[in-house]
């Protein structure tokens, strides 16, 4: 049996936590396959950058546990964590990722509402009289 590597990303309220193994390339997310799990273009492109950038691509299965969030928080996660293994297996992509910035936590969290007002910056509406 292979040597699993496992590692944790994280993006807005999602958590994935990605286990890494050399193989043919298949990519499980939540027990669904890539492209059940994330139906847009755009998301599947996301996960599978890092892959793409360290020329990887088809030589590592990939099994990921993600939850929380959205879908888009979902596919940083993934993908930072994906990153993460990537870096962990081999240290010679770290600058090749670093530079394409898949290694950086994304630190924006969405803003909390504040009291007497509609969300976290829109009012009410204001009324002179």
């Amino acid at each position: 049996m292979a040597e699993t590597i496992s590692t944790v990303g994280r993006r807005k309220n999602a958590v994935a936590r990605a286990f890494v193994r050399p193989g043919t390339g298949k990519i499980t997310i939540n027990d669904r396959e890539l492209e059940n799990y994330f139906p847009s273009e755009i998301h599947r492109n996301d996960v599978q950058k890092p892959f793409a950038l360290t020329e990887n691509s088809g030589r590592f299965d990939v099994k990921i546990n993600v939850n929380g969030g959205g879908v888009s928080g979902q596919a940083g996660a993934v993908r930072l964590a994906i990153a993460r293994a990537l870096v962990e297996y081999d240290a010679n992509t770290r600058p090749t990722l670093r530079k394409a910035e898949l290694l950086t936590r994304d630190p924006r969290m969405v803003e909390r509402k504040k009291y007497g007002q509609k969300k976290a910056r829109k009012r009410f509406q204001f009324s002179k009289r």
